[in-house]
């Protein structure tokens, strides 16, 4: 490389003709976007502070009619008082972004609390992204196929649908939910209930799931305790099923953050849990391991999903017809059950 400081850089061809290497060699050191040999960008990093040059990342994107960004949406349909900080999301995005970042893009994060039909599509109007990852069907199923129909860049976390328009990644929910019902009845559990709001579609594939691997005897007496997904409600809906007076022996969460909030509930009532009630979990959260007593619950790799949902984004932008990806859960065997 000449580094030579005479020269002037008022360009970024200004400045590879002087280092001795191509434009997009310069573009992947000074945005530390794509892979190059550390070396050189250290070398290229230094040529450019010698020569006092800034890359101007939104002229160059706008030459590449590129954003250099992709959007994660979280639409909160069903569940207004959702937060970021719930554990799955924290979760899931951390590894989106680390997905991402291997690509050479950034995130763009939204809660949306969707008013009307038109969110999704006055978003993509602001072009402000190069593609879409949505975390949740929510109660918006109409308006991803609606959108989905004319935008392929978009990928979905959420229940596979032969029917639906858009294409998902996530856990195949009805086997999760198969799963808890037949861990419940191995260890005797008759009388049972599952907490969950049955409008989203991944909670209803896991009471489908659920039920259906009941024994007959057993399938027509399960309670449906309507409850949503934070902390706070699901345990106001526990507390409240309890002191009504119901003893269930078996109880299958939509989620581990209901499910720890049934064993709080049921901890104010004096149930014991695993005595007097066995509980489930979905979702294999970091903290599950660390409630009282250790939660029992399906795992779904959010790990392998975010890897999947970042892979099927980038191959829809790349114009390939690709489809729903259906991954394994796993039942994770701890004391509460």
């Amino acid at each position: 490389m000449d580094d030579s400081a005479t020269d002037p850089v008022k360009s970024i061809t200004d400045l590879a003709r002087i280092a001795g290497v191509s434009v997009s060699t310069i573009s992947r050191a000074l945005t530390g976007k794509g892979a190059l040999n550390k070396h050189t960008r250290e070398k290229i990093k230094a040529l450019a502070d010698a020569h006092g040059f800034r890359l101007n990342v939104a002229a160059q994107n706008l030459r590449l009619g590129r954003t250099g960004a992709i959007a994660v949406l979280l639409p909160l349909g069903h569940a207004r008082g959702q937060h970021l900080s719930d554990p799955f999301f924290m979760a899931m995005l951390g590894f989106l972004a680390d997905a991402l970042t291997d690509r050479g893009y950034d995130l763009l994060l939204s809660r949306v609390l969707p008013e009307g039909d038109g969110w999704l599509d006055a978003f993509i109007r602001a072009g402000r992204t190069d593609g879409i990852i949505i975390i949740g069907q929510s109660d918006q199923s109409a308006v991803l196929d609606r959108t989905a129909a004319t935008y392929r860049p978009m990928a979905i976390w959420g229940e596979h649908a032969p029917d639906n328009v858009h294409v998902t990644v996530g856990s195949d929910n009805v086997a999760g939910g198969a799963l808890a019902a037949r861990h419940l009845v191995e260890r005797g559990r008759r009388k049972l209930a599952f907490f969950g709001n049955v409008g989203v579609p991944e909670f209803a594939a896991r009471y489908q799931g659920f039920v259906a691997a009941l024994p007959e005897e057993v399938r027509g007496d399960v309670d449906l305790v309507h409850s949503q997904i934070t902390a706070e409600a699901s345990l106001e809906s526990a507390s409240a099923y309890f002191a009504a007076g119901h003893r269930p022996d078996g109880i299958f969460a939509a989620s581990d953050v209901v499910a720890m909030s049934i064993m709080s509930a049921a901890a104010e009532q004096g149930i014991g849990v695993p005595g007097d009630l066995s509980v489930i979990g979905f979702d294999d959260i970091p903290i599950a391991r660390l409630s009282h007593p250790p939660l029992t619950t399906i795992r779904q790799d959010i790990e392998a999903g975010a890897r999947q949902l970042v892979d099927l984004l980038f191959r829809r932008m790349g114009g390939e017809e690709a489809g729903p990806v259906q991954i394994a859960p796993t039942l994770v065997i701890r004391e509460s059950s």
